[in-house]
């Protein structure tokens, strides 16, 4: 494998979609998101990626979902106690929570599982992490990929900072606005962390693809209900 060209052509495309999205340039999202995931298919076959180093090998799997159902499980019970403390379930309030029931489904199936969890994790634990360990090892490869997870970030949270009626009012300003997308990538920065190990821990794909659909989907389910 050729894990240079690899984690360098992923890098440069994920940087030129940020940059994209930002100038919304991207046009729509199911589209955008199959685009991005055959490019970088493309690009590890062309560097000589196996299945195993895009954690897709079918031996691995049932140690992915072990893993990936532990992880979801633990997600949820955060979640619950965040919603239940009066002190932070506020973090909940979020607007993009006001949807149907029929919406929901639809978020829920389409949005977050098929366009964010699986292409996300392809390229970030599978094609980035996968090349990175080929490169510098486990540890360092989770360091690099996890930070470049967090700046994926900026832009959405630019675009959706004022959706959470708990901190909508820092964002009126641009220390609040710095202060909240600061933060947003040191958390997604540890999330990337956790899915590295969860994705190294058992070898697998389905274990961070699952660790992210609970992290996403359980907390707009949750939010829904607050707000319903």
């Amino acid at each position: 494998m050729n894990a240079a060209r690899c984690f360098g052509q992923a890098t440069i495309l994920l940087a030129a979609v940020s940059i994209a999205r930002a100038f919304g340039l991207l046009g729509p999202t199911v589209i955008s998101a199959g685009l991005l995931t055959a490019a970088l298919m493309l690009i590890a076959w062309r560097a000589g990626a196996t299945a195993a180093d895009l954690g897709l090998a079918r031996e691995d799997a049932r140690d992915g979902v072990r893993y990936g159902v532990g992880a979801f499980g633990l997600v949820l019970l955060v979640l619950v106690a965040i919603a239940v403390l009066p002190g932070t379930n506020g973090f909940l309030d979020d607007s993009r929570a006001d949807i149907s029931g029929g919406r929901l489904i639809y978020e829920l199936t389409i949005s977050i599982v098929l366009l964010t969890a699986i292409p996300e994790e392809f390229a970030f634990r599978g094609v980035l992490l996968g090349s990175g360990v080929r490169l510098w090892g486990p540890w360092r490869a989770s360091l690099i990929s996890s930070a470049l997870f967090g700046l994926w970030h900026i832009v959405p949270t630019l675009h959706t900072m004022s959706d959470n009626r708990a901190v909508s009012g820092a964002s009126n300003t641009f220390a609040g606005q710095l202060l909240l997308v600061t933060g947003t990538v040191v958390a997604t920065f540890i999330a990337g962390l956790v899915f590295s190990w969860l994705r190294l821990r058992s070898r697998s794909l389905i274990a961070p693809i699952l660790a992210h659909i609970g992290t996403n989907g359980l907390a707009l389910l949750i939010a829904w209900f607050v707000a319903h």
